[in-house]
C-alpha cells in the first residue's frame, strides 16, 4: 500500500492564485505576509516560488497583498547595527535607459543643504540601463556594504547608499531572477517599500501609472507616516519636467493626491547615459534646462513632503535657492 504524499504547506498560497479565472482569487494580507515569511526563511521549493512569483505578476500586486509581503520582509531584515537615523528614504531600483540619472543629484542636494537621505537599491538585473550604484561610483561616492558603513557616511554627507544585497540577500537574488523570468516580480514593487531604516519620509518612483495608488495605499497599511510616489521617469524617483506629475502621498495617516504642473510644453529629447554629465551639471559646467528642472523640481516634491515647505510655489523656490547655493566644488 503506498502512501500519498502530504501537500507542502506553501501549496495553500499557489492555489488561492491559481485555481483559474473563477477559482482564484487575490491574498489577504495575512495570506501575504505567512507566503513571504516561508519564502525569506527558504522554507519554499524553486519550482514553487518561480509558480508564486509568475502568477502574482499577472495578476498584479493588491495594496493588501504589498503591505504583507513587506511587513514579513521587514521582519525578516537582520542588522547587525542598531537602526540609523534618516530623513528620507529613497529607493532606487530601476535603472536608467532614456536621460541621465538626475535624480542623484537631487539627493546630493538635498544632503548638501543638511537633510539625511538614505538610499537603496539593487542593479543589473535588466539589460540596457544604467544603475544608481554605478554612476555613485563614477562620482567617487562608494556605495557602503554594511549599516556600520552607512551611519559613519550619513554623519560625513548626509548621503549612504546600501544594496538590497547586503539588507536581504535573499530579495536581492530573488529580483535578480529578473533576466530568468523575462518579467519582474513582485519583489520590484515591495522593495520600494521597504524603508529599512523606519525613515519618517520616504519616497518612491514607479513606471506604470497603476502601482501609484496601490503604493500608497499599502503604505497606509503599513502605517508609514509620511510617503509620497510618483510616475518616475523610467520608474526612478524622478520628476519629468515635460509632463504633469500626479504625486500620491500619505501624510499622517491620510491620502492626498496632487498635481504638479510640467515645467515646458515641447518635449526634450532623449540624452546620453554619461555618468560625468552629472558631475559637469553640477559644477556649472553644463547648460541643461531639462536637467536643472529635473533635479530641482523632484526636490521640490522631497521638500513638500519633508515639511520644508507648505505649497509647490515655496517648495519650487527652495529647491531652486538650494541648486544656486550647492557647493559645487564636492565633486
Amino acid at each position: 500500500m503506498s502512501l500519498l504524499t502530504p501537500e507542502h504547506p506553501f501549496a495553500e498560497f499557489i492555489k488561492i492564485l491559481g485555481k483559474g479565472k473563477k477559482g482564484s482569487r487575490p491574498l489577504s494580507q495575512d495570506e501575504a505576509y505567512r507566503a513571504m515569511q516561508m519564502i525569506l526563511a527558504n522554507q519554499v521549493l524553486p519550482i514553487q516560488l518561480g509558480a508564486f512569483l509568475m502568477l502574482m505578476r499577472i495578476k498584479e500586486e493588491t495594496c493588501e497583498e504589498l503591505a504583507g509581503f513587506v511587513q514579513a520582509a521587514k521582519e525578516s531584515l537582520a542588522y547587525s547595527a542598531p537602526p540609523l537615523s534618516a530623513d528620507l528614504d529613497w529607493s532606487s531600483y530601476a535603472g536608467k535607459r532614456r536621460h541621465p540619472p538626475w535624480f542623484i543629484l537631487t539627493t546630493l542636494l538635498l544632503a548638501n543643504h543638511g537633510i539625511k537621505v538614505f538610499m537603496h537599491g539593487a542593479g543589473g538585473h535588466t539589460q540596457g540601463r544604467l544603475y544608481t550604484e554605478n554612476v555613485l561610483q563614477a562620482l567617487g561616492i562608494s556605495p557602503v556594504r554594511s549599516l556600520t558603513e552607512a551611519e559613519q557616511q550619513l554623519q560625513e554627507r548626509n548621503f549612504s547608499y546600501l544594496s538590497l544585497e547586503y539588507i536581504c540577500p535573499m530579495l536581492y537574488d530573488m529580483i535578480n531572477l529578473r533576466p530568468v523570468m523575462g518579467l519582474r516580480s513582485p519583489v520590484h514593487t515591495l522593495v520600494r517599500l521597504l524603508n529599512p531604516l523606519d525613515a519618517a519620509c520616504s519616497i518612491q518612483g514607479i513606471f506604470h501609472p497603476s502601482y501609484r495608488q496601490v503604493h500608497q495605499k499599502a503604505a497606509l497599511l503599513l502605517n508609514q507616516p509620511n510617503m509620497a510616489v510618483l510616475k518616475g521617469e523610467g520608474g526612478e524617483t524622478e520628476r519629468n519636467p515635460d509632463v504633469e506629475c500626479l504625486v500620491q502621498s500619505v501624510s499622517n495617516g491620510e491620502l492626498s493626491d496632487e498635481v504638479w504642473p510640467a515645467f515646458f510644453e515641447r518635449r526634450h529629447m532623449k540624452e546620453e547615459l554619461e555618468p560625468e554629465l552629472l558631475r559637469q551639471l553640477w559644477r556649472g559646467e553644463l547648460n541643461d534646462e531639462y536637467a536643472v528642472a529635473s533635479v530641482t523640481g523632484t526636490a521640490a516634491i522631497a521638500l513638500k513632503l519633508l515639511g520644508r515647505a507648505n505649497d509647490q510655489f515655496d517648495a519650487q523656490a527652495l529647491a531652486e535657492q538650494f541648486w544656486a547655493e550647492r557647493d559645487k566644488g564636492i565633486f
